[in-house]
């Protein structure tokens, strides 16, 4: 089961720079989700809130979205129409392809005076007879249904028998929760004599079976053991490939294109930078890229396969950039180069630094060369003149 966290939700925020507290449109769909859950908390400001093609089965944890106007729900396992009575700013309601059967509980979208759009083509009570007038009896601040703009005079007639609708409404309803009950206790009963051996695949496919919540989440579950069993089977294969060397022994960094990406290298004069655009395929999703950059190389791993490259300078990782484009999906990267320090010369006096000519030649001291000392006195000490009346003893010893 997909729980939807935190985590999921920041990465699909990066037009909003991953801050999920003022976000105001994400898009969940295709993430095999089954429950609605935190999305009331941590994204109060919600104004779009796609969540199609998952296996959502109920309505839950969304009244709090009080500035939300779309919410887009196909392709789930919704069987009843609820909970949404504290989005007072809901504007459109997709709910294509469910398994809504009591459309009784469509008159809870009568508070929701802003609602303008509903589709619930593709749900059992679609077949309902008398389903579009009954809607529109039951809605009138709806301006399309399925689609389909909503005439005046086509109202007023849903309104002229609104009491006969609803019982002929009702009576359909009631026969599809009896039949939905008997293809309840029927799945129970075929799921538990149903073989457990992945082998008997092709007859699980080809036996026929009624289109409900629980077959497709069937369907699901054994989609997700096949794909385990090949994973597993691959596993052993790719254990003893060994990996590609991306830096040789002698510490020379390679050039490697793993992915097989196209990319464009060229440098920004005016801001003294290296530009990468690397062409990333455009649906592919930002969390399965990783990024590294050094001062002399740039590393990108593209669903485990490696692009790195050596740069023509040496750049500032610390203050390198990475954006992604919204309508093509390259990644461009934006590398400062390293300013290094010159010694400058100054043309007129020669190009080069003689430096033996530090030191002027001229400038030698007043007591000619430089000579070693032949004696060592302490230091502050000055020299006395031995006086004539000196007399040296020699049982005296000398001083040390």
């Amino acid at each position: 089961m997909v729980r939807v966290s935190e985590d999921l939700i920041r990465r699909r925020a990066e037009h909003n720079n991953c801050e999920i507290f003022s976000l105001e449109e994400v898009s969940l769909h295709q993430q095999d989700i089954e429950r609605i859950e935190h999305i009331n908390k941590w994204c109060r400001d919600l104004k779009i809130l796609y969540l199609q093609n998952n296996l959502i089965p109920k309505i839950e944890n969304v009244g709090r979205l009080k500035k939300l106007e779309y919410l887009n729900l196909a392709l789930n396992n919704i069987e009843v129409i609820e909970n949404l009575e504290g989005c007072e700013s809901l504007q459109k309601l997709d709910l294509t392809v469910n398994f809504v059967g009591r459309l009784s509980s469509v008159e809870t979208l009568s508070q929701n005076v802003h609602l303008h759009e509903l589709y619930l083509v593709g749900n059992p009570c679609a077949e309902f007879q008398g389903y579009r007038q009954y809607v529109l009896a039951c809605l009138p601040q709806l301006q399309w249904l399925d689609g389909t703009a909503i005439g005046r005079s086509e109202r007023i007639r849903a309104l002229q028998d609104i009491d006969g609708l609803r019982r002929q409404i009702l009576e359909q309803e009631a026969e599809y929760v009896e039949e939905r009950e008997k293809q309840k206790k029927g799945l129970k009963e075929t799921t538990l004599n149903r073989p457990q051996d992945l082998d008997h695949d092709r007859d699980f496919w080809e036996k026929p079976c009624t289109f409900t919540p629980e077959s497709r989440l069937e369907a699901h579950r054994h989609l997700e053991e096949k794909r385990s069993q090949k994973e597993e089977m691959r596993e052993p294969k790719n254990k003893g490939k060994p990996r590609r060397a991306l830096i040789t022994p002698e510490g020379r960094v390679l050039n490697v294109n793993e992915a097989k990406l196209g990319f464009t290298l060229s440098e920004d004069e005016d801001n003294n930078s290296v530009l990468l655009d690397l062409h990333v395929y455009r649906h592919l999703d930002t969390s399965l890229l990783d990024l590294d950059i050094q001062p002399t190389y740039v590393r990108v791993t593209v669903k485990g396969k490696v692009f790195q490259l050596v740069l023509p300078d040496e750049v500032k990782p610390d203050s390198s950039t990475a954006q992604r484009s919204q309508t093509t999906g390259h990644l461009l990267l934006t590398m400062p180069k390293v300013v290094k320090c010159r010694l400058e010369v100054d043309p007129s006096k020669g190009s080069a630094v003689d430096l033996t000519n530090i030191v002027s030649k001229e400038n030698n001291t007043t007591h000619g060369p430089l000579q070693l000392c032949q004696q060592i006195q302490p230091c502050g000490a000055q020299e006395r003149p031995v006086s004539k009346q000196f007399v040296d003893d020699p049982e005296v010893p000398p001083l040390i």
